[in-house]
Formats: C-alpha cells, structure tokens, sequence
C-alpha cells in the first residue's frame, strides 16, 4: 500500500472509479492524502497518474502514463535560472494565450502542464527529451522562434529515421 499527499483532491475524486479502473487498484481518499492499493507495479504507476493529476493534467493525459513508453518528468524552473522574475518566466513558457506551450506540445508531441514553478512534461522519452531541451532553452532566455525551429528540425531528422527504417528511401 502506498500513500500520497494530493493538493488538488477535488481531481482526483471526481475520477476516482475511472483511474481505479483503468489501472487495476483500490484508491482510498482521507483528506488529502490518497492511499492506493494493488500489485506493486500497478501502485507504481498510479502514483505516477495522481503526481501527474496534482500537477494540473487533464485524466486523459495522466492516463497515458499506464502505456508503457510514456513517462512523466518535472523541471523545476527555480533550479535552471538565477533570475527572480519567475512569473515573466512562466509566461514565456505559456505565451500568449496560451500559444508557445501549445505550439511545444503540438512540436514535441508531448502534454506540457505548469503549476507554481514546476513544468510537467508527460510524453515517449526521445520526445520529453526534445521538450525539456527547448522548456530550458525559454527558461534560459532563448527566443521562442529559435525554440520552435529547433523542435521542427528534430521532428524532421525523426521523419527521416523512420523512413530510412522502413526502406522507403527512393533508390536511384
């Protein structure tokens, strides 16, 4: 049995039976602690699900940590940046309304979340790679557009991987 502590409880008892089904344990709630029973691999992963839920994910995002190439990783902005102004920072990281975070989830393929200082980046591990690559690259000051190609230039040697794996390469 393992205990978690849980800001956002209200999540995560509107989606209680959902999760319970979908990752086969028994989720029992007093206050904001979670406790979760079930097979050790299968508690594992379900306190993967609820960080990433307390975090700000949607279900469905969280969810896609019980597919066994996602996983969830969390850059702390206070560690990357000797600057102060933390809320300017979260700002370049979600842009306009939105857009810049937008663009790196649609880039990378992967689900980006921010809350208080952290970033949670839920997504395969070449591509939450590329993702915190460019986060720290805002983070750090960089540009967005620079981000932006970057993230389309890695997208494009991956289209070219694979098409040289599966022999589609014209021949000359």
């Amino acid at each position: 049995m393992e205990k978690i502590y849980c800001e956002s409880i209200n999540k995560i008892r509107q989606n209680k039976d959902k999760i319970e089904k979908a990752l086969n344990v028994k989720i029992s709630i007093s206050g904001k602690n979670v406790s979760i029973d079930g097979d050790s691999l299968d508690e594992y992963v379900a306190s993967q699900v609820l960080e990433a839920l307390d975090l700000g994910f949607t279900t469905d995002e969280a969810l896609l940590l019980a597919e066994e190439d996602c996983i969830l990783e969390k850059i702390n902005i206070k560690d990357l940046t000797k600057r102060h102004d933390l809320p300017r920072i979260r700002a370049r990281i979600i842009g306009t309304k939105g857009k810049t975070k937008e663009i790196i989830e649609n880039l990378s393929d992967c689900a980006v979340c921010l809350k208080d200082n952290c970033v949670g980046i839920i997504g395969t591990a070449d591509n939450i790679k590329k993702t915190i690559k460019a986060i720290i690259s805002i983070i750090q000051g960089s540009k967005q557009s620079k981000v932006y190609a970057y993230l389309e230039r890695e997208r494009a040697k991956e289209k070219i991987k694979l098409s040289e794996d599966l022999g589609l390469k014209r021949k000359p």
